[in-house]
């Protein structure tokens, strides 16, 4: 089912006891994120999506952990696991109306699918701009200061709005902003993001501002749309419409030139200046480390709209697992046919959530030539974000990449240091601490797959130990009877 809004999927959450409305007065500054991160990390019925109805200084609730199990990700997307909505998108790859020659690129998917993509509408009389706030001021929202090292405050599940100068093209991330003031935020644009260009783009031309306006608490699909690693001419809202089966309400924004979701809870509108930085930062990030302050854009807030009696919708981050480890998880299935299009011998992959995404890839292929694992690597490394992936692992196409004891014994017993491992060096994610040198570093490569004589291993291989089937079918017919 597709959710109008946040508190739709509110309702569907309590409605299935998927929610726990928190009422104990709690602080904004660090004891939302302890309680979050605790509950994030239980197990079963006790992780849930919480609902802080009482926090001291604010007016307004704050939602947690709304993303934070396979079974809340699941319903946020409609679907009743992650691989129904990668389903849809090979579905798609079989229309006719795909062209051979560029199916593997979801530009030509959307731009050519017409008639199964819901593009935006747009409406007028929006649910977000019921309250236009006469004097902008974020001091009324219950900004989260997450961890103690943590530069000040951050709004943390933002939906980013700004447009290309030049081709006028909209786009949608999610990048974190420390609040410096009623009015001001840091703006945290990595160098390799889409909003990044966007800015870029501006400030070669001669501009010395980005119009920008932020959407806070959308409906899920929303959310999810503006993580997802889509190519740059990609529109975020129309990915959204084809993910939950019907269009996105837009609207136009008060004071700048963009369209945002007209069931948002809170909009942010304003520019971001081309030539200023200012210090953003230390903050606790997903990869379980602080990630180190710098220089970042900055935000101007000149008006701010939102619904009577809005909902604040944060999350937190930090080591896993926690409610982003389930959005890279939807990623990695939804992606999967697009990159079996580029790669075709991929079976499966899988981005553990102790790889915090892009530092470990693991993937199953089915090997038919020499030395293949490597070109699957520099394949990989070769796509998009993928390109900050800092560990590739390859095995055989019977291998579950799903199951890390299977793969690590694999990687334990299979390689030869000196033959089976590829070390090359280019980009890494900008929070990536290891490396020498920020946002760029070696990257490494383990080729698990069985070691053809073709590839140098000119002794025997061994053949793995196996029961025979028929031994297997008999203790299959008496395992009842051993009361075992």
């Amino acid at each position: 089912m597709a959710f109008k809004d946040l508190r739709e999927f509110i309702d569907e959450l309590e409605r299935r006891n998927l929610l726990k409305r928190i009422s104990v007065p709690v602080n904004a500054e660090l004891e939302i994120t302890e309680i979050t991160d605790r509950v994030s990390k239980f197990k079963g019925s006790r992780n849930v999506a919480l609902l802080f109805e009482n926090v001291r200084g604010y007016d307004m609730p704050v939602l947690m952990n709304q993303f934070g199990s396979y079974e809340r990700m699941c319903l946020a997307l409609g679907v009743e696991n992650l691989d129904d909505a990668a389903n849809d998108i090979r579905e798609l790859l079989k229309l006719p109306y795909i062209s051979l020659k560029n199916r593997s690129s979801i530009v030509s998917i959307v731009s050519t699918g017409s008639k199964v993509i819901n593009f935006p509408k747009y409406v007028k009389n929006a649910p977000c701009q019921e309250i236009v706030e006469d004097r902008p001021s974020l001091d009324k929202i219950p900004i989260l200061k997450c961890w103690p090292q943590d530069g000040g405050a951050f709004i943390t599940l933002p939906l980013v709005f700004t447009k290309n100068p030049r081709t006028g093209k909209r786009n949608v991330g999610m990048y974190r902003l420390q609040k410096f003031d009623s009015t001001t935020t840091g703006m945290h644009m990595h160098i390799h993001k889409n909003g990044a260009d966007n800015l870029r783009d501006a400030k070669t031309d001669g501009e010395n501002k980005i119009e920008c306006a932020v959407a806070i608490g959308t409906d899920p699909v929303l959310t999810y749309a503006a993580t997802a690693p889509l190519p740059r001419d990609v529109d975020e809202m129309v990915f959204a419409g084809f993910l939950r089966h019907k269009s996105v309400e837009l609207t136009k924004c008060k004071t700048v030139d963009l369209e945002v979701p007209a069931n948002a809870e809170i909009i942010l509108e304003g520019y971001i200046s081309t030539d200023e930085l200012r210090r953003e930062g230390p903050f606790g990030d997903h990869t379980g480390y602080y990630s180190l302050a710098d220089d970042y854009p900055v935000f101007h807030i000149t008006c701010i709209t939102h619904r009577k009696n809005p909902i604040y919708s944060a999350t937190i981050v930090g080591k896993p697992p926690m409610e982003d480890c389930y959005l890279a998880k939807a990623t990695e299935r939804i992606f999967l046919p697009l990159i079996q299009q580029i790669i075709p011998e991929i079976i499966d992959i899988n981005m553990p959530f102790e790889g915090v995404f892009h530092n470990c890839v693991i993937v199953s292929i089915k090997k038919t030539f020499p030395m293949q694992a490597r070109k699957v690597m520099h394949a990989l490394w070769g796509m998009g974000q993928m390109m900050n992936v800092k560990m590739i692992i390859v095995v055989d196409s019977h291998v579950d990449v799903q199951n890390l004891s299977e793969v690590a014994w694999r990687v334990f017993n299979n390689i030869d240091a000196d033959h089976d491992l590829e070390i090359v060096h280019g980009s890494l994610d900008v929070l990536d601490h290891s490396s020498p040198m920020p946002k760029w570093g070696a990257k490494i490569g383990i080729d698990a797959t069985r070691t053809w004589k073709e590839e140098g291993h000119l002794r025997e291989w061994p053949d793995e130990i196996e029961m025979s089937p028929e031994v297997k079918t008999r203790i299959d017919y008496l395992w009842r009877s051993l009361n075992l």
